[in-house]
């Protein structure tokens, strides 16, 4: 079995040279890194886990919490590429992941005690119910956690930039035209509605439109059927808003769906818009207008920020990390069609009972 000693011998270095190269120590030069690493490669080296711990009392092995109540877990975009982001820069600093949730689902240990029963270094909660008192307990320990899109006192925080995202998005609508603009937004048990719909009424605010109650109406994250049905009311109003701003990409279908039902165009006669910037939204036609959210680098600063909670927990502050996001134009949001709009909806209030303006008469019973 190739060993230490085997690679420094055919680099001319030192093992404590190999070893601090194989583990990416800042006092040896990117050059000497490079050539140990290749010859260790060459040679089919291939270090022992369990020989590792032993000699450095670290086990190199992360936690991933990742609760998802909507069913559409690891298939979800955003969700996904921040799996994939943590894993990657977890995995190129030499951690292993493994999934905490599905490992305490059959044992009886909250999920605080499981993670130090398999001694995991640390834990990333990627999605959770934050009500919950395992998860509470777990984010007041002394164990090193890092959130996602989640702010606690004890634990830092890498959150998308939801209060700016937003904004871009209301600022972009209103500078296409539109005054009538309605929120359909998340469950308020969540971190990021919260500072979504504030960013929203803010905005809004700030550029003189009235925010009705009428227009904020709320469906889970991911969920088409209540995005379709709170769709259907917000366009049975005596005056429906002209653009309707979703949750994410996916609820956005089932408001879609809900227009070309009722015969409406999306943008000629209302405007949509959605949130994640997941690749299918620009698969529609027309694309959907929308914020991508660099998921990938927020997975990746989660990793970083863990691994220095564990490898310099004396130096490294609990902090909140914010990551960018972008503005997608689209072409979902175009310029308001009152006309059109107006025509339609009353045709759709007329299918539901509802009086309309043309008529003014109530349905009959």
């Amino acid at each position: 079995m190739v060993s230490l000693k085997t690679i420094a011998r055919e680099c001319g270095v030192s093992v404590a040279t190999v070893s601090k190269s194989l583990n990416d120590q800042k006092d040896i030069s990117e050059a000497t890194k490079q050539r140990v690493r290749q010859t260790a490669q060459a040679l089919g080296y291939l270090p022992n886990a369990a020989a590792r711990a032993l000699k450095t009392n670290h086990s190199y092995s992360l936690a991933v919490l990742f609760e998802e109540d909507a069913g559409k877990g690891l298939t979800h975009e955003y969700f996904s590429m921040v799996l994939t982001g943590f894993m990657q820069q977890a995995e190129r600093q030499g951690y292993d992941i493994t999934f905490l949730n599905h490992c305490v689902e059959s044992s009886r240990m909250s999920y605080y005690e499981y993670a130090r029963y398999r001694n995991f270094e640390g834990v990333v909660i990627v999605c959770a119910d934050y009500r919950k008192q395992g998860v509470t307990d777990l984010m007041n320990s002394d164990l090193p956690v890092v959130t996602i899109d989640y702010v606690h006192h004890n634990c830092t925080a890498v959150c998308s930039n939801n209060i700016k995202g937003m904004e871009d998005l209301v600022r972009y609508i209103h500078g296409q035209g539109h005054r009538r603009i309605a929120y359909i937004h998340g469950q308020m048990i969540s971190y990021v509605t919260k500072d979504r719909l504030a960013s929203f009424c803010r905005t809004m605010e700030e550029l003189g439109l009235e925010v009705s109650d009428a227009y904020i109406r709320t469906a889970d994250y991911l969920e088409i059927e209540e995005a379709a049905r709170q769709t259907e009311e917000l366009l049975a109003l005596p005056e429906p808003p002209t653009c309707i701003i979703y949750p994410d990409d996916t609820a956005l279908i089932g408001g879609r769906n809900v227009i070309m039902e009722r015969g409406l165009r999306i943008p000629e006669d209302i405007s949509v818009a959605g949130y994640d910037g997941t690749r299918v939204s620009q698969l529609f036609h027309p694309a959907i207008t929308t914020i991508r959210q660099s998921a990938n680098e927020v997975g990746a600063q989660a990793a970083k920020r863990l691994i220095d909670l564990i490898q310099k927990p004396r130096t490294t502050l609990v902090e909140r990390v914010v990551i960018e996001g972008s503005l997608v134009p689209g072409q979902s949001v175009g310029r308001p069609s009152e006309g059109r709009m107006s025509r339609a909806a009353a045709r759709g209030r007329k299918r539901e009972g509802f009086p309309t303006k043309q008529s003014g008469k109530k349905p009959e019973n």
